[in-house]
């Protein structure tokens, strides 16, 4: 991981604050943008995101919009046709996808969230394209996380974006394609933030996000804050906690009460009991769509991204995060999240927990199970 001091790293907060910042992005950019998104969706938001992408491609910027060929599925046909035909180049990461035919490579997803203008304004999280409002029936909103990035980090950000673009580029044509040539990065110090940028792939860093994740969880003496939309860790993240807790560092989770994934959430609640029993807190946030993958460790050590902390997202999609080591970043992001259990979270009681009726119980471990297996099959077990 390579920390870069003098960035100006600005927390958004859901899409309300987010889509403002990434449309003006798009709107002031002259050269180059890169959007990276799993799922795009066709509401209000969408196409207002599709007309700023249109507007900068018709003024002679060079557009690449980069889609999960999963979770953006549904993207319209006309859309993209109207896209090509302003000039914005659209591209699907793995679009072949049958329910019916099972590949171990097709669960390997683009998760990730990431924006970059200009090679100037990048930004980071886990907010795909869709309306904080466009989300499960019942819900009252989404609530989540991005960050804006500005100085040094730039130039691992602009080069990450860069690189993926031209793999999918490459393995969509089946040739290697002509690159376009790169942009000066506005690299110069922008702030007093270390930061460093991390990705997951399954090459040179499949692990780096974990690891950052664990070093921070190893060395914490006082407090970890971890908001997570899909949290089902692996053994040795698990006994990190434990471990943590043990030594009096107070730990508390913050996970999906409504969830929009129910079968998932009966296998991420196999593991309440043994985090309860080991002094670790649980909140369930039932105000709306818990989609944050966030945490604050002793108020100095804050990350946001798109990298759930589960077997998927460690181990087998594409992400990205920011880590930022600054206390002014670190309190306004755990401030949100206090915030955010003060309104909507309810705390799962050991007590109350431990007479959950037996086939609920059964179910979950049932599913965690069958997770299981499927690591199994994936050649992962050993690792979760």
């Amino acid at each position: 991981m390579t920390r870069r001091a003098g960035n100006r790293v600005t927390l958004l907060e859901s899409g309300a604050r987010y889509f403002p910042e990434l449309i003006a992005a798009i709107d002031g950019a002259s050269r180059e943008i890169h959007l990276e998104s799993y799922i795009f969706e066709a509401d209000a938001t969408g196409l207002a995101v599709i007309d700023a992408l249109i507007r900068a491609a018709r003024r002679g910027v060079r557009v690449k919009l980069l889609l999960d060929g999963f979770g953006a599925r549904g993207f319209p046909a006309e859309l993209a046709a109207r896209l090509r035909s302003s000039g914005v180049a659209l591209l699907f990461f793995r679009r072949e996808f049958s329910p019916y035919r099972l590949r171990r490579y097709r669960l390997r997803r683009l998760h990730r969230k990431v924006a970059v203008i200009d090679a100037r304004i990048a930004f980071v999280g886990g907010i795909n394209v869709i309306d904080d409002s466009n989300t499960m029936p019942g819900a009252a909103g989404r609530h989540d996380y991005a960050v804006k990035v500005e100085g040094p980090l730039l130039a691992d950000i602009y080069a990450s974006a860069r690189r993926l673009w031209l793999l999918v580029r490459w393995s969509t044509i089946g040739r290697r394609p002509r690159r376009s040539p790169s942009l000066a990065v506005a690299a110069e110090v922008a702030g007093d933030q270390e930061a460093a940028f991390l990705q997951r792939d399954n090459l040179r860093h499949r692990r780096d996000i974990e690891e950052a994740y664990l070093a921070a969880i190893r060395s914490a003496s006082s407090e970890i804050l971890i908001a997570n939309a899909y949290f089902l860790p692996g053994r040795r993240f698990r006994q990190a906690l434990v471990d943590a807790a043990a030594r009096g560092v107070k730990v508390t989770l913050l996970l999906q009460g409504r969830t929009d994934h129910p079968l998932f959430q009966l296998v991420e609640r196999a593991l309440y009991r043994y985090f309860l029993e080991n002094a670790i807190a649980i909140y369930e946030f039932h105000a709306g769509e818990m989609h944050a993958k966030a945490a604050v460790i002793d108020g100095v050590w804050a990350t946001v991204g798109s990298s759930n902390i589960d077997p998927f997202s460690l181990l087998l999609a594409r992400e990205a995060n920011v880590v930022v080591h600054h206390a002014g970043f670190a309190g306004e992001l755990r401030d949100s999240l206090v915030r955010a259990m003060a309104a909507g979270g309810h705390v799962i009681e050991r007590k109350a927990w431990s007479h959950v009726p037996w086939y609920t119980r059964f179910a979950s471990w049932l599913m965690y199970g069958l997770v299981r297996l499927l690591m199994g099959w994936l050649g992962l077990a050993n690792r979760f």
